[in-house]
């Protein structure tokens, strides 16, 4: 059984930055599917814009991000930083406040978890 956390940092600008995205989405797709692992998705800095342009169906990765979804979740202090608080909002996406008001890193350290970066 393997833990791993898949933290996406990239932003929605260029090229590298969409190819971080998928990196990281197919990563955390690959954990999901093996029953045996756990996998947490966090979308962080400026990761969390991501979520308006994934939640958008004509966007060429939505369903690769709706595989995965539900293992989803973003920082609350950087989804108001980067302006996506509403669309982080209306995803349903859960918000994760633990270590001023951003994810624990540590804590998934502490869990057990590999954190994987995108």
């Amino acid at each position: 059984m393997s833990k791993a956390a898949v933290i996406i940092l990239a932003g929605t600008d260029g090229h590298a930055n969409l190819g971080r995205l998928v990196n990281g989405l197919e990563t955390a797709k690959e954990f999901a599917e093996n029953d045996d692992d756990e996998v947490e998705l966090i979308f962080d800095g400026a990761g969390t814009q991501w979520i308006p342009e994934l939640e958008d169906e004509s966007n060429d990765h939505h369903d690769l991000y709706r595989a995965v979804r539900d293992d989803a979740s973003a920082c609350d202090y950087c989804s108001g930083a980067f302006g996506v608080d509403d669309a982080v909002n209306d995803a349903g996406i859960v918000r994760l406040d633990d270590h001023d008001g951003h994810p624990s890193v540590r804590s998934l350290v502490d869990d057990g978890y590999e954190v994987l970066t995108f």
